[in-house]
């Protein structure tokens, strides 16, 4: 056998493509008084994602469609939406995933204002985050102006609710979030957690009085959905648990 004849056979096969059917909620608010269904077909590959899906309909099929995304990596947080009924990060839902025998139903995050298909009104989500004080308050300079020490224990106090992105996944995932629209919501609770429990922090007790609100932690039901919706895997109902154990014994 000659070396092309078996450069030829072994050479991979070519991945097959497949037909999908995405339905999109859209929403114009120039042209319509109700969100309405609008359904594409799209060619794709296994390893494609919903968010590739997004770019192919608006690149080649219909340029008016609006979403956001930025990074497209799973860091941003800018491309959370609703994706067969679950909140998830459209950059980071593989189409292999999904049931591609029916038709993969997207739109977007509910309980925030719709401006325009998959784009929310994000500033009352913000509103809480910043209502938090999701900043570091020290009451006195780090000694001989060198930096503040944690031990390995203090930092892992808190180190889970340091990777969220700000994606509202888990808030937007809160059937108290969608009914009242003054609850702060677990991402706000979850960046106060980050700065209640650490160690270099002198302003937990206001965070703690923030939260104990009727309008902060004891709104929580605790249905998980919040856990369950967050993509970077943040154990967010424990989260606030642990911050209302906080209020009730005064301290972190």
């Amino acid at each position: 056998m000659s070396t092309a004849t078996m450069e030829k056979s072994a050479a991979p096969a070519a991945p097959e493509s497949f037909t999908v059917t995405v339905i999109i909620r859209r929403f114009d608010p120039e042209v319509d008084d109700e969100p309405r269904w609008q359904d594409f077909d799209v060619e794709m590959f296994a390893t494609d994602r919903v968010l590739d899906a997004l770019h192919k309909i608006k690149w080649e099929q219909d340029g008016s469609l609006s979403f956001r995304r930025s990074c497209a990596h799973g860091i941003c947080g800018s491309d959370a939406m609703r994706i067969n009924g679950r909140n998830r990060l459209a950059c980071k839902t593989l189409i292999k995933d999904l049931d591609i025998t029916k038709p993969v139903y997207v739109e977007a995050i509910k309980g925030l204002p719709l401006e325009k298909d998959l784009i929310v009104d994000m500033e009352p989500f913000f509103e809480s985050y910043r209502e938090v004080q999701p900043f570091l308050v020290a009451a006195s300079a780090p000694k001989e102006g060198k930096e503040r020490i944690q031990n390995v224990a203090q930092r892992e106090r808190f180190d889970d609710t340091t990777k969220c992105i700000l994606c509202a996944a888990c808030t937007s995932s809160c059937p108290v979030f969608w009914t009242d629209g003054q609850y702060f919501g677990p991402a706000a609770i979850v960046n106060a957690h980050r700065f209640i429990f650490d160690s270099r922090d002198d302003n937990a007790a206001v965070r703690l009085d923030i939260l104990n609100d009727k309008e902060g932690v004891w709104r929580c039901r605790t249905t998980f959905n919040c856990s369950e919706a967050c993509p970077r895997g943040i154990q967010v109902t424990q989260a606030i648990a642990e911050v209302k154990q906080a209020i009730m014994r005064g301290k972190p």
